[in-house]
């Protein structure tokens, strides 16, 4: 019962030292708040605005169909460019496509050849070239094919394929990017808080100050994790609840009490690891340089960047041991899916048990720290 007092007390010393801090609260709000509705907002679109050329040696209907075919919010209006300004376009990046249509191109499409159209790419510009020229080429050919269709040279095709997306109708990325969002700003910002609270405890001597009480060095990180956790997710909640089903827009498919359970036990993991840092770093510099090690695999390897089956082979075993892994698979699964406790439980234990390990790992060094100096 004195522990329990003990560590209420410290907590609450923790939330006014945090209240103190304009900075850091400024950071949690902004991170939740603002910065959630547009780090979401800005993956709406997988391609956006991107600049397209087109080189026009046909001169046909078709190559000007092919030409207004591309239009906004994906491409700009294209330009129409002369052949020798291809390169100088591509080296100064003044577009990211360059389409040349071939002379005669209609022609042949008439006769029932098989023309090429040379689509010139600037690679440099990753992910706008990888996704730009899916969405560049299905649209050519679709409007290509419906040309084909008008001058009677081709069938319809012999079947009708009707895609149907689960979760996620309209495959708006925001939906996707939302969770993604929330758990970067939950494993950023909790071991941020906790590991500052710890070094600043040391830098200040107020360490020492508090062990002269009758306090214990586990009341004393027990009470930093319960303080800048709880903060977090009193953040995340506001956020979940205004920011991403309000403001976004984002409909909720499962069981909101059950997230936020996975979300509590996530923190406690995530704070977990900020301790053990704050213990291992001895100056705020050294924390940050860790950090810059820590958060980067954490968010990256979680499943919310790129799928861990992308990832490669010896390295998808690996992830298993992050909590952050655990958190997607099972928020994901809660909020797109509508999946109840009997399917998520087995992500719940392993993120406990990781952060019980993690937190455990941390009282053992701080306790030695503390009594060796």
């Amino acid at each position: 019962m004195r522990a329990l007092g003990n560590i209420l007390w410290l907590t609450g010393k923790e939330l006014r030292t945090l209240w103190r801090d304009f900075v850091l609260l400024l950071l949690v709000i902004y991170s939740f708040g603002p910065g959630m509705y547009v780090e979401s907002n800005a993956a709406g679109e997988t391609i956006s605005n991107a600049a397209v050329a087109f080189v026009d040696e046909d001169r046909s209907s078709l190559s000007r169909g092919l030409r207004t075919a591309l239009y906004p919010p994906w491409f700009l209006e294209p330009r129409l460019i002369e052949a020798d300004d291809v390169d100088r376009m591509m080296d100064w990046g003044e577009v990211t496509f360059v389409v040349v249509v071939p002379r005669g191109f209609e022609a042949d499409v008439r006769a029932g050849r098989t023309p090429e159209l040379q689509i010139n790419i600037d690679a440099t510009k990753t992910q706008a070239a990888g996704v730009g020229t899916g969405y560049l080429t299905a649209i050519l050919t679709e409007e290509a094919q419906r040309f084909a269709a008008r001058a009677d040279v081709t069938a319809d095709p012999p079947i009708d394929l009707v895609v149907r997306r689960a979760f996620n109708p309209a495959g708006n990325n925001v939906w996707f990017a939302a969770i993604g969002g929330l758990l970067n700003s939950l494993s950023m910002l909790t071991i941020v808080l906790v590991g500052a609270a710890l070094i600043r405890e040391r830098e200040h001597g107020t360490i020492e100050h508090l062990l002269t009480m009758p306090v214990t060095p586990i009341e004393i990180a027990l009470a930093k994790v319960l303080a800048n956790g709880g903060v977090i997710f009193a953040a995340f909640t506001f956020s979940l609840f205004v920011v991403v089903e309000g403001a976004l827009g984002i409909p909720f498919a499962g069981s909101q009490a059950l997230l936020l359970a996975g979300t509590a036990i996530y923190v406690f993991a995530a704070a977990a690891i900020g301790l053990l840092l704050g213990i291992v770093a001895r100056t705020m510099a050294q924390f940050a340089l860790l950090i810059m090690l820590v958060i980067m695999p954490i968010m990256i390897l979680s499943g919310g960047m790129t799928p861990v089956e992308s990832q490669p082979a010896w390295l998808q075993p690996i992830t298993w041991l992050l909590p952050s892994r655990h958190y997607m698979a099972f928020a994901e699964a809660i909020f797109y899916r509508g999946a109840g406790l009997s399917i998520v439980w087995a992500d719940f234990l392993w993120t406990f048990l990781l952060g019980a390990a993690f937190l455990a790992l941390g009282l053992v060094l701080f306790r030695r720290s503390v009594a060796g100096g």
